[in-house]
């Protein structure tokens, strides 16, 4: 009796899907896209309905996004026809840069959307509210050269700081920093310079324990072209850090690397091979665990890394292998892999995790940590190992439909 029921149910829900599908015959979308405004969408793109998964669709729109060298982002969206659109398949690229507001990226990220569907909109028969605007022609005698004044320079200085505190306890987090980039197709140039200072202070029978971490530095790297597949470049930084037993440290390593897919595909697949060598100078606050006060090492590094991202998900991991050439028995071992997969209609299923093995924590304070030291989390600790896991699913029914928006009580 049971299972009738259910099947009943089951039955009554997919005709009531079905008849929700067959109601309207505004263009359905789906919009998959992770860093979109999709509210700011459904209150301002018309002629069409929002589809809750990309199966109830006419059209699946598939955003995929990188950095590029202005601090914005590069667009690609695939238009994918369904069901009676399935002839109509094509791409549009665009790009934002790092001073437009969010307001200006969703507006543009709509008007491309709308030039997107077009082409759908005449397909569906639903023309009678389009409307397109074109530019008139530019004399020949207005064409000018676009030259950039910065020669593809951004800098960026931030700073940002957080004070709190109850009678027995009060905290503050300071943190300045200065950023400079320049991105071409040839080369990739980036330095930074960092300040950040943590300080507590506990009140326990009339005494004050303080506890203060502060680091800096400053990094540089420089990464050039050889072709579609192979890059090299340089890395170097040099900074302190209390937590880390660092007076003063700096690395230099150069680096190759072969990416088995052409760069130009990477915003929606790579796998990339990368090894780095080179010099490694440690000036300790306290003794090591291997008594030294400073030394000169050498240091090698390989990392296999890939990520796909398609219709029905994403997937990225990582491989990394970290080793001291003075000591091969210091190495450590790193593992990663996330994965956001829909199985079938409505359903998500998201799984990631990390796993490190360390044997290489020179840095280390030689003697015993106290207490204090460690409830404050003032020194860094030795940890033959750390992981986390993350695993969980999503399920989503119902109505079909998603372009109605209520932003009352923000839930």
């Amino acid at each position: 009796m049971n299972k009738l029921r259910f099947l009943i149910l089951f039955l009554s829900i997919s005709m009531f899907t079905n008849a929700q599908e067959a109601e309207n015959n505004d263009l359905k979308i789906f919009v998959d896209c992770n860093i979109c405004d999709t509210t700011f969408l459904r209150q301002n793109l018309g002629n069409v309905q929002f589809v809750r998964d990309q199966d109830l669709s006419d059209v699946h729109l598939f955003f995929v996004t990188q950095r590029n060298g202005s601090g914005g982002r590069l667009y690609e969206v695939d238009f994918i026809g369904k069901n009676s659109f399935e002839d109509i398949n094509y791409k549009l690229e665009f790009s934002t840069d790092g001073n437009m507001t969010r307001d200006e990226v969703r507006r543009l990220t709509m008007e491309y959307i709308k030039i997107g569907l077009v082409r759908f909109w005449i397909a569906n028969g639903t023309l009678s509210d389009v409307s397109v605007a074109v530019p008139g022609p530019v004399l020949e005698a207005e064409e000018t050269n676009i030259k950039d004044p910065w020669d593809y320079w951004v800098f960026r200085v931030g700073a940002n700081g957080f004070f709190d505190g109850q009678e027995n306890n009060t905290s503050s987090n300071l943190n300045f920093n200065f950023s400079a980039r320049r991105v071409t197709d040839k080369n990739k140039f980036f330095f930074r310079v960092s300040f950040s200072e943590f300080k507590s202070t506990f009140t326990f029978d009339g005494d004050d324990i303080v506890a203060i971490n502060n680091s800096k530095s400053l990094n540089i790297s420089d990464v050039l072209t050889i072709n579609d597949h192979w890059s090299y470049g340089f890395f170097g930084n040099i900074g302190t850090s209390t937590f880390s037993n660092y007076d003063l440290f700096w690395r230099f390593r150069p680096a190759i690397e072969y990416n088995f897919f052409k760069y130009s595909e990477s915003a929606k697949k790579q796998l990339i091979l990368s090894y780095r060598n080179g010099l490694v100078f440690n000036d300790y606050i306290e003794r090591s665990v291997f008594a030294e006060d400073k030394e000169l090492l050498f240091q090698h590094s390989f990392l296999l890394g890939g990520s796909f991202r398609q219709e029905w998900g994403n997937i990225n991991g990582e491989a990394s292998f970290n080793q001291f050439l003075h000591d091969t028995e210091l190495r450590s071992f790193g593992f990663f892999l996330g994965a956001n997969i829909r199985l079938f209609k409505g359903f998500n299923f998201n799984v990631s995790g990390n796993y490190r093995i360390t044997r290489d924590q020179i840095n280390i304070p030689a003697g015993n940590i106290s207490l204090e030291e460690l409830l404050l989390q003032q020194q860094q600790l030795q940890s033959g190992y750390n992981y986390f896991v993350s695993v969980g699913f999503s399920y989503q029914f119902g109505s079909i439909y998603n372009s109605i928006v209520n932003p009352r009580f923000n839930f």
